[in-house]
């Protein structure tokens, strides 16, 4: 599902309008990168959190040419799915 069949499958769940299901889901979008970007985290009871992992940095192999590099540190973030969506799911 790309984001417009989602925008869609909202706006028919909601009642909402396309527009106004856009403009939710953009905002949702929004509000949950500008959390993770301030190093908070957004938890949603039931579905699952949102969190900013720091990955350390580490030596790897360059499959191509087999010689070692580095991999620089660096920021990913990370999703956790809460029990009520585990239990949906499987």
């Amino acid at each position: 599902m790309n984001k417009t069949e989602f925008i869609n499958a909202v706006s028919e769940k909601s009642g909402l309008s396309k527009t106004d299901s856009k403009k939710a889901v953009d905002a949702f979008i929004e509000t949950v990168s500008s959390e993770l970007k301030a190093g908070g985290k957004v938890a949603l009871l039931g579905f699952g959190s949102f969190s900013v992992a720091e990955k350390a940095a580490r030596k790897g192999v360059n499959p191509k040419t087999k010689q070692p590099i580095e991999i620089a540190a660096r920021k990913a973030v990370k999703f956790k799915a809460g029990a009520e969506l585990n239990d949906q799911i499987g």
